[in-house]
């Protein structure tokens, strides 16, 4: 079994230091409580306070993580003003957003599976009421095993009018 091909198969003549996705996704949104803010979004919450109370955590933890999450492109701010009160910001998710659930739902699956009092939650397809299945396809479709997944040093060639 060959995971790392080309020059990513000598791991002495390079590092993933500085380039590897999954050391700069954690740099970004590696908190626990990003996360949860991530999931809270997902299910509808959109206020601060309720950000708040259902992460469990400080409303200064609260800020400094919704404004990095919307610094990232992850979570977008919308105003909105209730009948007799000043303007405010709720937190919607963005397509970036969405488009990173997967990695929350990852976390799910895993922690439903393999963690001490897994609790009754279950990823459900809400068409049919399945359990849903985090998974790795190709984009031919295909699933892909652990034992079958690689990576590969993918050069971009600048091309040039002609």
């Amino acid at each position: 079994m060959k995971f790392l091909q080309g020059p990513l198969a000598d791991r002495d003549s390079w590092s993933a230091i500085g380039e590897c996705p999954v050391e700069k996704t954690m740099a970004v949104v590696g908190t626990k409580s990003a996360m949860l803010i991530m999931r809270e979004a997902y299910y509808g919450t959109t206020r601060f306070d309720d950000f708040a109370i259902r992460v469990g955590i400080t409303k200064a933890a609260t800020a400094k993580r919704l404004a990095e999450l919307v610094d990232l492109g992850l979570l977008a701010r919308r105003p909105y003003r209730e009948p007799g009160q000043r303007s405010r910001d709720e937190y919607v998710l963005t397509e970036a957003g969405t488009e990173f659930m997967p990695v929350v739902w990852a976390m799910f699956q895993w922690g439903q599976r393999h963690l001490p009092n897994r609790g009754r939650l279950r990823l459900t397809h809400l068409d049919c009421g399945a359990d849903a299945l985090v998974e790795i396809r190709c984009t031919e479709g295909h699933r892909i095993e652990p034992g079958e997944l690689g990576a590969r040093l993918v050069t971009s060639k600048v091309s040039r009018p002609e």
